[in-house]
């Protein structure tokens, strides 16, 4: 299925699973709301009043840190994802 944004939204991959401190590996459903995921989507851009775009500053593939309780969680495909505005994006992870 493919999916195509709009504007300045972003397709995002939470991550499901972390490590804990002692090398114990968590599963998603026993920890927190994730705030870290992988961008898999993005729009084109948000529209100025003249009509231009705003580039956005994110692509695929980039590890982001986004508002934990931002966006909309969504399911396609089988696969649970958050479609959340650009801004809501705190940073790119190296």
């Amino acid at each position: 299925m493919s999916v195509s944004l709009l504007d300045n939204r972003v397709l995002i991959s939470p991550q499901q699973e972390e490590t804990s401190n002692g090398g114990i590996v968590l599963p998603g459903s026993a920890q927190e709301k994730s705030d870290t995921g992988l961008v898999k989507a993005t729009g084109p851009g948000k529209t100025k009043e003249d009509g231009g775009k705003i580039a956005m500053t994110v692509k695929d593939g980039d590890k982001v840190l986004y508002s934990k309780y931002s966006g909309t969680e969504v399911k396609i495909a089988g696969e649970d994802y958050i479609i959340i505005r650009e801004e809501d994006i705190m940073g790119v992870l190296a």
